[in-house]
């Protein structure tokens, strides 16, 4: 009969390969996992969901729609442009930009506060000339470090604070993780800013007017008046030499031919599939005589497959009688080009531009995707998508923006400032003080305040309720809510205090110092392969039983694991921002490190002696 302790690890272990494998999303894993445990009796039926239910999970619920009110309203943009310098050096716009950064993460969500800062990033990559890279992953790191300073900055703190209420009978206030945190973030900062971003590797500088974000891949259609018609191949790769175009494949009467002969010559209706810059992909394309494939009249369409106009305030607007019209620009074909990027919560993951039928539903065309490090093989509209692809979009910016709103998506052109509400951004912003404020003084506990502040938008219509449910990243929910659980079965059963035993016995040898150092660079190591949420409540029972073997404070060691689950800087896949900027910044899987791995030394170097003041032993 296997032991309860020896489940749960073969669990554990089975759960965290499937993290790193990758091939299902996070949520899914953690749902299984947590149905194993029920199914073994590691957790009674009667709590099998009670993590649906923790304060844990509802104050991240409440903190996204929070932080989406703030996006919405505008306020993050009127601080980006009243805090941003328009003139100076590079270094001190680098600074400006990482540190507001930062701060915006500290109180609302981190891969909020990144996609709305990006658009400026990239206008100040241009402006100063830089890489794009070069700006993206110093904003990226300054918003994972802002999340070390408060109880909200990042679910990893909540989940280390009810593993916390659960040994010690309290939850971490608001305010607990800001002498460590604080002091942290701003080194870290400071180190990105005047010295790490020379590290970032310099793929291709951005010019004036645009930025680099890879190669794209497109579909090239050979129109029937083409200039191309009766060149061979070789002729036309060599004519794509000259703009680093490169012919991958071609299609004709819908066969796919991998590696064509070069030989061949090109008739009318032939699609060739071209990765070439985006700087030079319309050059590529003119010269040629080519066009985009998706760039072509739409089908007859009915008036029933034709999309209705929305009713919303946004989608319709009024004539001099005050009577509704349509948009002019819906149902009509723009010329108009946009580059979005695919949000990691976006709803748009796994699925091709067939399956969203952008032409019917939003009159766009889908021409190119940006996916740096590797190369699609397949047609492009069959194309799955991923987090961090550019897509290169063809439309009328007002589709284009239902498209991103609707799907999950972020711009990376450079926006006008919007023209917010007074009123709405006010409210907010206010509303989000109170909400902090009711929490840090303890009138009431952090899901109740954050929950009262989502009560009070909705009842002075700050945002409407059906964006609600749409502000919120259910897989986050769920995966927190089926992990605590799991991680708490880990304690219960005494899986947690063998793991601590051994590593105490065979690796720390008995030392509290290395004990702690160990903790905390074994929690930054997995969060650097999976997610920090899922980090934390994986090693928080670890620390607790290593602290109680020690028989020391075990506030130091939750402490460490929070802050090692949230400094994940080696991959692009540890942090959700770092995915958001792999295409944008044209980045490659290893290039990560080179600021990551100093900017990790530095983290515990400093952390080990703050965490001994501020929470001795």
């Amino acid at each position: 009969m296997l032991s309860p302790a020896f489940l749960i690890v073969v669990i554990l272990l089975i759960t965290i390969g499937l993290f790193l494998y990758g091939r299902w999303r996070h949520d899914i894993v953690a749902v299984s996992a947590l149905l194993m445990c029920s199914f073994f009796g590691l957790i009674s039926p009667k709590d099998t969901f009670m993590g649906f239910s923790h304060p844990a999970v509802v104050t991240v619920a409440c903190i996204l729609i929070l932080s989406y009110a703030l996006q919405q309203t505008g306020v993050v943009d009127a601080l980006a442009h009243r805090v941003l310098p328009k003139k100076g050096s590079s270094l001190l716009a680098l600074l400006a930009l990482t540190a507001l950064g930062a701060f915006l993460s500290g109180f609302m969500n981190n891969v909020g506060a990144l996609a709305l800062l990006m658009p400026v990033s990239l206008q100040m990559a241009a402006r100063h000339q830089l890489a794009p890279g070069q700006v993206l992953m110093p904003l990226a790191f300054g918003t994972v470090l802002g999340g070390l300073t408060t109880l909200i900055g990042t679910p990893s703190n909540l989940i280390v604070s009810s593993f916390r209420a659960q040994a010690l009978g309290e939850n971490y206030g608001m305010f607990d993780f800001s002498p460590v945190g604080i002091s942290v973030a701003l080194i870290g900062v400071l180190f990105i800013s005047l010295v790490g971003w020379r590290l970032i590797p310099v793929r291709e500088r951005a010019g004036k007017d645009s930025f680099d974000t890879g190669a794209y891949l497109t579909e090239a259609r050979v129109p029937t008046d083409s200039k191309a018609i009766g060149m061979r191949l070789s002729e036309v790769q060599a004519s794509l030499d000259a703009n680093d175009g490169q012919i991958l494949g071609l299609i004709r009467k819908e066969i796919r031919l991998h590696a064509p002969n070069p030989a061949l010559s090109l008739v009318a209706g032939d699609v060739l599939l071209i990765e070439a810059d985006p700087a030079t992909l319309a050059k590529n394309l003119d010269t040629l005589g080519l066009v985009f494939n998706e760039d072509k009249a739409p089908p007859e369409e009915t008036e029933e497959d034709t999309p209705k106009p929305s009713a919303s305030p946004e989608a319709r607007s009024t004539d001099s009688n005050g009577k509704d019209k349509k948009d002019k620009n819906k149902g009509s074909y723009s010329n108009e080009l946009s580059e979005l990027v695919i949000l990691p919560s976006s709803s748009l993951m796994g699925r091709s531009a067939a399956d969203l039928r952008l032409r019917s539903l939003y009159r766009i065309n889908l021409l190119a995707i940006s996916r740096q490090g590797t190369r699609s093989r397949t047609r492009l509209r069959k194309t799955p998508l991923r987090a961090g692809d550019v897509l290169l979009l063809q439309g009328a910016s007002e589709n284009v923006t239902d498209f991103a709103s609707a799907g999950g998506c972020a711009p990376l052109a450079s926006r006008p400032l919007r023209v917010p509400d007074r009123r709405n951004m006010l409210l907010a912003g206010g509303i989000m003080m109170l909400s902090v404020c009711l929490a840090a003084f303890g009138i009431l506990s952090a899901a109740l305040s954050f929950m009262l502040g989502v009560l009070l938008l909705l009842l002075l219509n700050v945002i409407a309720p059906r964006n609600v449910y749409k502000a919120v990243d259910w897989s986050v929910v769920v995966l927190l809510a089926a992990l605590i659980p799991v991680a708490q079965a880990m304690e219960s059963t005494g899986a947690a205090g063998n793991i601590a035993k051994f590593l105490l016995d065979y690796v720390a040898q008995g030392h509290t110092i290395a004990a702690l150092v160990l903790m905390m660079v074994a929690t930054m190591l997995i969060s650097d392969l999976m997610n920090n949420a899922a980090t934390a409540a994986v090693m928080s029972p670890v620390a607790i039983g290593t602290a109680q073997q020690l028989g020391v404070n075990p506030d130091t060691f939750l402490m460490a694991v929070a802050i090692g689950a949230s400094c994940a800087f080696l991959t692009p896949i540890g942090h959700q921002n770092n995915t958001l900027i792999l295409g944008p910044g044209g980045f490659r899987f290893g290039d990560y490190w080179r600021m990551g791995l100093p900017l990790d030394l530095l983290i515990v170097s400093v952390t080990i002696p703050l965490l001994l003041f501020f929470w001795p032993l």
